[in-house]
């Protein structure tokens, strides 16, 4: 295709079926002054609700099963740092991936928060549930089936894992930046190999192979995403939560974080359920000795 020929991304990057988002589609991204406004609305009365919930009952109910927050690309952790107050105050147990700018190579990438995850699971003693933004769930996925030991459910948000080349030209334009900036020798960002090479193709294929057993996955997207292809978002493999964000708003919509609110709970409750049954298998294996 003469799109794949003009463009530094590897062509498997954006496969047949899929495209790049175009101009008009990048204007709805002006919903994202919207969203805020509506967070913040939103985050007042759930400060609310909880004072008033911690007024008659002492205490706000913790939830144990620790969330990790991963950015989206050119994103660090401050772009989720909204939604990371949010879940706070539904109980939830939030930690950073400790990524300033989203910009390096993919495979360094999820090397660092492999580590991070599992020093989250010995620390709280238990697996971690990820929310990915993006290139953050991307990497989440790929991560899954690579640590089924450490992770208990992914949920992605705009991640294009079937297309990630099917992206607005716009980020296309920040990915050859930073190429430019790699080859004039600074550290830490992405290189050409990571869009083109074995690097890219090494991310691809892990984001694609199946998830494991065992592993809650949702995929949340948005037929207004004016960044990428919302088809792309669609992973088969997922419970699919469609949504009336922007890409850029997904980080801050109230009914975004609610879905994701949900998807937690629900993995909580087939994390309990599951330890339940092996409570009762252990305790049918004494009894028969």
């Amino acid at each position: 295709m003469e799109e794949h020929e003009s463009s530094t991304l590897a062509s498997f990057l954006l496969p047949d079926g899929f495209r790049r988002p175009g101009l008009p589609a990048v204007l709805r991204e002006g919903r994202i002054l919207h969203e805020a406004g509506r967070y913040a609305a939103a985050a007042r009365r759930e400060r609310r609700e909880n004072r008033d919930a911690a007024y008659v009952s002492g205490s706000l109910a913790r939830h144990d099963d620790p969330v990790l927050l991963v950015p989206g690309f050119l994103a660090g952790d401050y772009s989720l740092a909204g939604m990371a107050r949010s879940l706070r105050r539904r109980g939830y147990r939030t930690y950073r991936s400790h990524i300033t700018a989203n910009v390096g190579c993919t495979v360094n990438a999820a090397a660092g928060l492999e580590a991070r995850i599992e020093a989250i699971a010995i620390r709280r003693d238990t697996k971690v549930s990820i929310v990915g933004h993006s290139l953050g769930g991307m990497l989440a996925r790929g991560l899954a089936v690579r640590r089924p030991d450490l992770i208990s459910g992914v949920i992605t948000m705009g991640s294009p894992m079937l297309a990630p080349g099917a992206h607005h030209p716009a980020l296309t334009a920040g990915v050859e930046a930073l190429i430019r900036l790699s080859r004039a020798g600074l550290p830490g960002m992405m290189s050409e190999d990571c869009v083109a090479g074995s690097c890219a193709r090494e991310s691809f294929e892990e984001s694609r192979q199946p998830m494991p057993a065992g592993i809650d996955f949702t995929a949340i997207f948005s037929k207004r995403d004016g960044i990428v292809d919302w088809r792309a978002c669609v992973d088969p493999e997922a419970r699919q939560v469609e949504v009336g964000a922007s890409h850029v708003g997904m980080a801050l919509d109230p009914l975004v974080i609610d879905a994701v609110s949900e998807a937690l709970a629900r993995q909580r409750r087939s994390r309990r359920q599951s330890l339940g049954q092996r409570s009762l298998l252990e305790v049918d294996r004494g009894e028969s000795a």
